[in-house]
This record gives structure tokens, sequence and C-alpha cells, in this order.
């Protein structure tokens, strides 16, 4: 059996997938996403991180980035 490959085992290696990288990346971000990048936003005082029609990927880029800020 020796260094077989187990994806189940490794998974939690990369358990942070790019947003570029998402299949659904590109669809409308999710209300619950919504609400959190404008909370966000409002607690940044940068009005201009939210804005409507943002896909899922960079409402999560915008999320990251507002929450290390």
């Amino acid at each position: 059996m020796g260094n077989r490959h187990n994806p189940k085992i490794e998974a939690s290696a990369n358990v942070e997938k790019d947003p570029e990288d998402w299949i659904s990346g590109d669809d409308p971000m999710t209300p619950a996403q919504a609400s959190y990048l404008k909370t966000l936003a409002e607690q940044a005082d940068d009005p201009d991180a939210y804005a409507d029609g943002l896909s899922k990927a960079e409402a999560s880029k915008r999320i990251d980035a507002l929450g290390r800020s």
C-alpha cells in the first residue's frame, strides 16, 4: 500500500480554495454575503467596498479584505 494518495486525508490541507477557482464564483453573491459585506463596509467607513451585483467570488474577496483590516 505505501504512499497512496488519499484525498480524504489530504483534503484538510486544502480547505480554502481561491474564490477564482470556485465553480459558482460567477454566481451572484448570496444574501448572507451581501448583508455581511454591507456591515463590514459600514464598520470600516468604506462605502465603496459594497456594491450591488457582485459575484460570490468578488464578495468573498472583499469580505476577506475588510475582515483583515
